[in-house]
């Protein structure tokens, strides 16, 4: 019979939990052994430096990360579902595209094989050790998984066409305009990924909350919209279709990444204040401002002659537009007044939910149970 006593919670190697009322704290004698226990309290979660159990996912606190998590698993899909014969066709076609259509696919193959594992790394080895939210966990986990899918993707476009793999996935060291945008990225996840890095304090909490905002809103939520946009292009052109059908599947992922990453950083912000100071907010501003240079040197590496309609300087005015759009998301005043968006069409690119897409391959619907509904 377990017999219980009102005490605090002693965890293993005996250390006294903290913030547990006496109504959710006991002993019992459970086989013969004394035992401590504590129920967790939505009180006591928070999204880092929490309290409670980071093993007990209920009770809820955060009802929109485990919302996100459901909607991610509702929407899975894998590579090899699509079909590539007409790619390899166009692409084995020497009038099937031009020489700057194909540096295109290359360039953009050559960033994403990349950038996609350093999220993933970036995921796992730093940001899920420092977020205490069991349900913000959860949907790390499944972001985690779409990441190693989407470099699944980017490596069977590379087989299927027949690409030379060496240098497709050694371009990061090859092509400047790849490099530093990796080289931009790279100390930010290295801090979250430092085995001595530990949360808890105002300046360690400030790198943390910085590094969420680069992988949030920069990396993902800006870095990967030129390829983007140049790929759905090309699919909008009935050209390679295959390619473009995955990279309208991993901007739906991506943008749910974006959106996750965003709650995240407006709920460390609401939780702990004292972070997002003037001169913090004027830093963030900083690198906002050298994401949009670094992404529009791509563009222009990408595609020094204009191509599918689109020009470098359109792409311009995109990164403006797009990283006012994540300034606001965030709390911060827009960096460029005026900035328009020349591709409106890529908001539909997000929504795959109504009817069968313009690629006319297959229903772009797929999911395994519910409906999602965007924002």
């Amino acid at each position: 019979m377990l017999q219980f006593e009102d005490t605090d919670f002693v965890a293993p190697g005996g250390s006294t939990a903290v913030g547990v009322s006496d109504s959710e704290a006991g002993t019992g004698v459970l086989g013969g052994t004394e035992t401590s226990f504590k129920r967790v309290r939505i009180e006591d979660k928070r999204v880092i430096n929490g309290k409670a159990d980071v093993n007990q996912l209920v009770p809820f606190k955060y009802k929109w990360a485990w919302d996100k998590y459901l909607a991610g698993c509702a929407n899975h899909w894998m590579p090899q579902e699509i079909n590539m014969s007409r790619d390899i066709t166009t692409w084995k076609d020497p009038s099937g595209l031009s020489e700057d259509e194909r540096l295109i696919v290359k360039r953009n193959l050559g960033f994403f094989v990349t950038a996609d594992s350093l999220a993933a790394n970036n995921i796992v080895l730093g940001t899920y050790r420092h977020i205490t939210a069991p349900e913000c966990r959860q949907y790390l986990l499944r972001q985690a998984f779409e990441e190693a899918i989407h470099t699944h993707a980017y490596q069977y476009i590379v087989e299927s066409l027949g690409l030379d793999e060496g240098e497709i996935f050694n371009a990061y060291h090859e092509i400047s305009s790849i490099r530093d945008k990796d080289d931009f990225l790279i100390p930010f996840i290295e801090t979250l990924t430092d085995p001595s890095f530990k949360t808890g304090t105002p300046e360690a909490d400030q790198k943390l909350l910085k590094s969420l905002i680069v992988f949030a809103c920069i990396m993902e939520g800006l870095f990967f919209y030129v390829g983007f946009a140049q790929i759905l292009a090309l699919g909008r052109q009935n050209k390679m279709t295959g390619a473009a059908e995955q990279y309208q599947y991993i901007l739906r992922d991506e943008s749910m990444h974006c959106n996750f990453g965003i709650d995240l950083i407006n709920q460390i912000k609401l939780e702990n204040p004292h972070l997002w100071t003037s001169e913090f907010r004027e830093e963030i501003c900083g690198l906002m401002r050298k994401g949009v240079e670094l992404e529009y040197r791509y563009a222009e590496d990408t595609m020094p002659r204009g191509v599918l309609g689109l020009n470098a300087p359109m792409f311009k005015e995109y990164l403006r537009f797009v990283a006012n759009r994540r300034c606001q998301q965030i709390g911060l005043d827009i960096l460029f007044p005026g900035a328009s968006n020349p591709f409106p069409w890529m908001s539909e690119m997000i929504d795959l939910k109504k009817e069968k897409n313009f690629f006319e391959t297959r229903v772009t619907e797929y999911q395994t149970g519910g409906a999602l509904s965007w924002e």
